[in-house]
């Protein structure tokens, strides 16, 4: 795809920009053409970004959630504002009350002062905020409190995100090289719609530009409705390993997952993050992560912002080949 020309009178500010999910929305808004400010903690980590753009297009600034004041500053001047800050584990003053809750709807309330043009929020498909779950009901309460400065705001809601450093499919492929079996959390029939990575941010790219998307709710699945068994097996197939698969009931899914958590709280950081599993993450699994019947119907899908998704395995292998036995290397039978 060809990139638009960058205008320096297009401004979009991307708090969260330096996350898995925020990067590739800094890089797809370049591509259209915006000029990007990353709200970040620490710019001076954030380096890494400007690449990602021509020349001065991609600028990152301090911000932090918990103080309104730096919230104004990032957005100061913005057409657009991309709320892509997320944490998938609580620690300390990371909360997802602070970061889910409280910084969404900061965020949402410098919007509608400054009279942003478009606000998106990056959620997750199964968001309830009458879940038991804590991630899932503050992904809930995190769009009802931007919705409610911010009327227009347009909600993305994606399955399981796929791409060159996802937390889900590099930890099965992580975990093949050092152990016999793999757990199927819940017993691994939970249906995912597994979404790249970059197509999800060019939803978010797209949406800003489309007048229609105001107020609405997208959710973005890949074209492939998979369960967490046929998950795992293809990525196996990917890495050419084969592995014993053992069902596991959710009541010791969590058990697991409390121990590999206390294995990383106890290590000070130490424990790798990605064999670490907590519970909210298995609880995500309880139920189906697909796109419902009701948003395709409705038009609130990747199709109707633009985006042709792309397929699972055609996409993985370029990023799992590391942990094949010959790496990058001509295959060899299966370990």
């Amino acid at each position: 795809m060809a990139e638009a020309p960058y205008s320096s009178d297009r401004l979009a500010t991307v708090f969260g920009g330096s996350g898995f999910v925020g990067r590739h929305i800094v890089r797809a808004l370049a591509r259209e053409g915006w000029r990007v400010r990353v709200a970040v903690r620490r710019p001076d980590l954030a380096g890494f970004l400007n690449p990602l753009g021509a020349v001065g297009q991609i600028e990152a600034v301090q911000a932090n959630l918990r103080y309104p004041e730096s919230i104004q500053a990032a957005i100061e001047g913005a057409n657009a504002v991309v709320n892509a800050a997320g944490v998938k584990r609580q620690r300390g003053r990371q909360s997802y009350e602070a970061v889910h809750v409280f910084g969404a709807g900061e965020i949402a309330r410098a919007a509608a002062a400054q009279k942003v043009g478009a606000l998106a929020l990056v959620s997750g498909i199964g968001a309830d905020p009458a879940s038991r779950n804590p991630y899932i009901a503050s992904k809930a309460r995190g769009e009802a409190a931007t919705r409610e400065a911010f009327a227009g705001a347009i909600v993305l809601r994606p399955s399981i995100v796929f791409g060159p450093e996802d937390e889900f499919f590099n930890r099965f492929a992580a975990l093949a090289p050092f152990t016999p079996a793999l757990p199927l959390f819940g017993g691994g029939t939970t249906k995912l719609q597994p979404v790249f990575v970059g197509d999800v941010a060019l939803a978010a790219a797209r949406a800003l530009d489309d007048a229609a998307a105001a107020g609405r709710t997208y959710e973005l699945g890949g074209p492939e409705v998979m369960s967490l068994r046929e998950a795992i097996e293809r990525t196996l197939r990917i890495i050419e390993r084969k592995r014993a698969l053992v069902p596991i009931p959710f009541g010791v899914s969590r058990l697991l997952a409390r121990a590999t958590d206390f294995a990383s709280a106890v290590s000070l950081g130490r424990f790798p993050k990605m064999l670490t599993t907590t519970r909210d993450e298995i609880e995500l699994l309880r139920h189906d992560i697909v796109v419902s019947a009701a948003a395709v119907a409705e038009g609130r899908t990747l199709r109707d912002l633009g985006v042709a998704a792309q397929g699972f395995e055609a996409i993985a292998p370029a990023y799992l080949y590391r942990f094949r036995k010959t790496g990058q290397y001509a295959s060899s039978r299966a370990a």
